[in-house]
C-alpha cells in the first residue's frame, strides 16, 4: 500500500492522536457509530433539517445525524438547524424525515474519548432496507438488504454503520447482511421504532474501502 492511499484516514487519526496528547479539540467528521441520543424532528424541507437536540453544540460543529455527517448551521438551547446538500438529500434516508420523528445522534469524536465502536466519517454509501427485525432464537436480529455492488466493502464480523449505529454483520451474503442488537443499543436508537420496509443508511468500514480501492488500481 503507497503513503497516498490511506490520506483521509490518516489525516483523521492524526487528528485524533494528536489532540489526545492533552488537546481538546474536536476531529472534525470523525466518530464512532456508538449513538450518543436521539434528536426529534421539528422540520425537514429539501436545503434544511431543524431537530430537537439534547447536545450543547456550536455554530459550525459536526454532528452525525442517522449516521450523516452535518454541519451545525443555528444553535440554540435544545434545537440545532443544518444545511442539507443536494447530495445528502438524494443519496439518504433523511429526506424521508418527518416531524415527530427519531433521529440518532452523534457529535464529532473529541481528542482523548475513547474510540469505543469503530471509525465513521458520516460519509453514506448507499441506502439499505431493513428485511426483518425482530426475535430470532433469543436474540433480537436485525437484517439489511442492499445493492450487491457493495458487497465487496462487507466482511463477516467485520464493522458496518448502519443509521449511524456501528454493528458488527454476521451472515453476510451477496446483497444482505445480519446484526445482533444488544438491549443496550435497541434501547438507545431509533431502531426500536423501525419497521421491515424502512430504509437506512449504511456506511461501510472506511478500511475495507481503501483496500477494494487499493486493489483496483
Amino acid at each position: 500500500m503507497t503513503r497516498r492511499t490511506l490520506p483521509c484516514w490518516l489525516a483523521a487519526f492524526n487528528s485524533w492522536l494528536v489532540g489526545s496528547l492533552g488537546q481538546e479539540v474536536h476531529c472534525p467528521g470523525m466518530f464512532t457509530g456508538i449513538v450518543r441520543g436521539l434528536g426529534r424532528v421539528i422540520r425537514c424541507v429539501p436545503g434544511s433539517l431543524v431537530l430537537a437536540c439534547p447536545f450543547d453544540l456550536e455554530e459550525g460543529e459536526s454532528l452525525a445525524v442517522n449516521g450523516v455527517c452535518l454541519t451545525v448551521r443555528e444553535a440554540r438551547p435544545g434545537e440545532v438547524a443544518m444545511d442539507l446538500s443536494r447530495e445528502t438529500w438524494d443519496r439518504t434516508n433523511l429526506r424521508e424525515l418527518r416531524p415527530g420523528g427519531w433521529v440518532n445522534l452523534e457529535p464529532a469524536l473529541r481528542a482523548g474519548e475513547e474510540l469505543g465502536g469503530h471509525v465513521v466519517l458520516g460519509h453514506v454509501d448507499t441506502v439499505g432496507k431493513i428485511a426483518f427485525l425482530g426475535q430470532e432464537g433469543g436474540d433480537r436480529i436485525l437484517e439489511v438488504a442492499f445493492d450487491p455492488k457493495f458487497s465487496r466493502l462487507l466482511a463477516d464480523k467485520g464493522s458496518v454503520a448502519v443509521d449511524g449505529i456501528s454493528l458488527t454483520p454476521f451472515a453476510v451474503r451477496e446483497g444482505g447482511f445480519r446484526c445482533a442488537v444488544v438491549p443496550y443499543t435497541w434501547g438507545h436508537t431509533n431502531l426500536r421504532y423501525r419497521r421491515v420496509g424502512d430504509r437506512v443508511n449504511l456506511e461501510f468500514d472506511i478500511l475495507a474501502k481503501y483496500v477494494c480501492s487499493w486493489r483496483e488500481r
